[in-house]
């Protein structure tokens, strides 16, 4: 069965026996909520769509967004990511995994995030099942 790791450098921390999942945050210095929905592939973690309530530093809505129920949708047209690298650190907050709706901070499992870690890293995986 494919899933999705967490981890880093080749390090696994967690395995989740998952097909899609969102990944929100709240953008550091704007404080606007941003979602991507990936689905998990063999050949990585393919981004479907993501969403953003606003715009700002760093946040630029493309011009083919579309503004549904307060939050810009737009489909991001990237390559299969494997690994996504994630900056995570105790000054930006924690990145949410949403799975089937429901939304738990990261840290609940990988433990919080500290600045001797500032990174992590998703990709998918084969989950013995």
């Amino acid at each position: 069965m494919i899933g999705l790791c967490l981890g880093l450098a080749g390090s696994l921390w967690a395995q989740l026996p998952v097909r899609h999942f969102t990944l929100a945050w709240n953008h550091s210095i704007e404080k606007i909520r941003w979602e991507e929905d990936y689905r998990v592939s063999t050949e990585g973690l393919v981004l479907h769509e993501a969403r953003v309530r606003g715009n700002g530093a760093g946040m630029d809505i493309p011009d083919d967004a579309r503004l549904d129920n307060g939050s810009w949708h737009f489909q991001p047209r990237l390559p299969p990511q494997q690994p996504l690298k994630l900056g995570r650190t105790p000054e930006a907050g924690d990145y949410q995994l949403c799975i089937e709706g429901d939304c738990q901070s990261m840290s609940q499992w990988v433990g919080a995030p500290t600045s001797a870690q500032p990174f992590i890293e998703l990709w998918s995986c084969e989950i013995a099942g």
